[in-house]
């Protein structure tokens, strides 16, 4: 049996018909106020999955906070996984590393392939989603992809927007800031043999984008975690679930 059959049927029914959304409340957010609100949008507003920092507190205020919605839990430590899915975690994923670059710390593909290897060793049956690093050449980035399906991932992640540099405003600025993420999933969807989240500078313009390019979801958190407000969370989070819907009717 595919470990993806260990999810919830909801959400495995979503990875069929791509048309996955996660929200992303941030991996180097623990406050505890910020989670609540991310998750709570997530689940009024109609997600599929919510990300959440490598905490099991965190794993338990973000199902409750969401009325049930299923969590992962990000990190680049796999030591931190097997604790967060006692707490009730679905899945975990290595990444996004968005986070780490301001900082100057990059990850090479032999670092991302050895974490992968160690949380699967660690956790053997769990789910478990990898991030493609974008500063890799497309080519490694595509190869990268072949290699963490081979050692153990169930799927694969991409991201870009932080490296994006947008230069007009309005739609065709959200497309610009969309451009790294959406190569990435058009590049790796073509070789790999598990579902592609595309992630990192999306929108509601731009999530039917990732769809067409062969992505099976999409993951999206500043649009959303950067606000303050949960009614206003909510409205995006239902912006973006139209717009997925949107793109999913078309394609059938």
């Amino acid at each position: 049996m595919s470990r993806l059959q260990q999810l919830p049927v909801a959400l495995q029914r979503s990875l069929e018909q791509r048309s996955t959304l996660k929200v992303i409340a941030g991996l180097m957010n623990f406050d505890a106020a910020s989670i609540g609100r991310v998750a709570g949008a997530a689940g009024h507003g109609g997600a599929d999955l919510i990300d959440v920092a490598c905490d099991p507190a965190l794993v338990a205020l973000a199902i409750e906070a969401s009325g049930g919605v299923p969590v992962c839990v990000s990190s680049v430590e796999p030591e931190l996984f097997p604790a967060a899915v006692e707490a009730g975690a679905a899945m975990v994923e290595i990444g996004n590393f968005d986070a780490f670059y301001p900082e100057g710390r990059i990850f090479g593909a032999a670092e991302v392939l050895e974490l992968t290897r160690r949380t699967r060793s660690l956790l053997p049956e769990v789910v478990l989603s990898v991030t493609v690093p974008h500063v890799l050449p497309m080519d490694e980035q595509e190869q990268l992809a072949i290699d963490l399906v081979a050692a153990g991932a169930d799927l694969i992640q991409t991201e870009g927007g932080t490296s994006a540099k947008p230069f007009s405003a309005g739609s065709l600025g959200l497309i610009e800031k969309a451009a790294p993420t959406l190569a990435a999933a058009h590049s790796i969807s073509r070789v790999s043999t598990v579902p592609v989240l595309c992630a990192s500078g999306l929108s509601a313009i731009t999530v039917p984008m990732a769809i067409a390019a062969g992505a099976a979801g999409v993951g999206v958190g500043s649009a959303v975690n950067r606000l303050n407000d949960e009614l206003a969370m909510v409205a995006v989070v239902r912006g973006l679930r139209e717009a997925l819907s949107s793109s999913v009717r078309v394609s059938v």
